[in-house]
């Protein structure tokens, strides 16, 4: 009988630890990070945020990695992002495959912030054109902050909020 017990709960433990482990990939999914930076100034217009503008190098840049992993992987920051800016991730890897258009749209995005090292997180406020092409109000930039999500955080509401 005790047997029985034993493997039932480990069962039990094991579905626990399964359904746990899915809950939290899910928690980590739930932030959109736009890669169209047309669709992207549109949100942002729509929904007066600015632009949070990822420069990175996610297959072989490790501030990049971890910058995700201290910072933009965080329940902390997944909060403030859903309620202050439209992410956008423009990636520029060495081994994974991109389109030329995506390619080309972040190579330029890349010239125009003039951006010169890797992790860049420039916010800007961006809205259409008549002739089609996005106008960029640049608010600020940050890099890799030490310390963490609430050291990063400052930094960012310190930019955000100097332009108001």
């Amino acid at each position: 009988m005790e047997i029985l017990n034993i493997r039932n709960m480990k069962k039990l433990l094991l579905v626990l630890f399964v359904a746990l482990g899915s809950l939290t990939i899910q928690a980590q999914e739930t932030l959109e990070w736009h890669t169209d930076i047309k669709e992207a100034a549109k949100l942002s217009e729509e929904t007066k945020k600015p632009l949070l503008l990822f420069f990175t190098g996610s297959d072989w840049c490790g501030w990049c990695v971890r910058l995700q992993k201290e910072v933009l992987k965080t329940s902390e920051f997944e909060k403030w992002a859903k309620e202050n800016v439209i992410l956008v991730e423009l990636d520029f890897p060495r081994r994974t495959k991109q389109s030329l258009e995506l390619k080309q749209q972040n190579a330029k995005l890349n010239q125009f912030f003039k951006v010169r090292g890797y992790p860049t997180i420039w916010f800007a406020n961006g809205s259409e054109k008549a002739t089609g092409g996005i106008a960029f109000d640049a608010l600020g930039s940050v890099g890799y902050v030490k310390g963490g999500p609430s050291n990063w955080l400052k930094e960012a509401k310190r930019i955000l909020n100097s332009k108001k």
